[in-house]
């Protein structure tokens, strides 16, 4: 079975700085993409960042400039470190990650979100 942790979620005042960590665990042949997720109240999931195993990168619009996205692929990690939260930047963080399980074939699997709040 494979899991995905994430950590690091919180209240920030707007203008902060917050880092989100997601680590995958279990029975892992490889992982391809890694990415974050975003999904307010009321509002659809929205794709925030994601990396590929070589590290290539993309961003939303909106996180542009303000989010890196980043992994360690020993520690089958991705974190996304976020600067000058703004309040539109409140919601549930979900990691998500392509991977390939020892048995079966690539699937997608999701982390359990974490709550990041900005908010004076």
């Amino acid at each position: 079975q494979v899991q995905l942790v994430e950590s690091g979620g919180g209240l920030v005042q707007p203008g902060g700085s917050l880092t989100l960590s997601c680590a995958a665990s279990g029975s892992i042949l490889s992982i391809n993409a890694m990415g974050w997720y975003r999904q307010a109240p009321g509002k659809q999931r929205e794709l925030v960042a994601t990396i590929t195993s070589g590290g290539s990168t993309n961003y939303a619009d909106s996180v542009k400039g303000r989010f890196t996205i980043s992994r360690d692929n020993a520690k089958n990690t991705v974190y996304l470190q976020m600067n000058s939260l703004k309040p539109e930047d409140t919601a549930v963080y979900y990691c998500n990650a392509h991977i390939l399980q020892r048995g079966k074939w690539w699937n997608d699997y999701w982390g359990q979100g974490t709550q990041v709040t900005v908010s004076s």
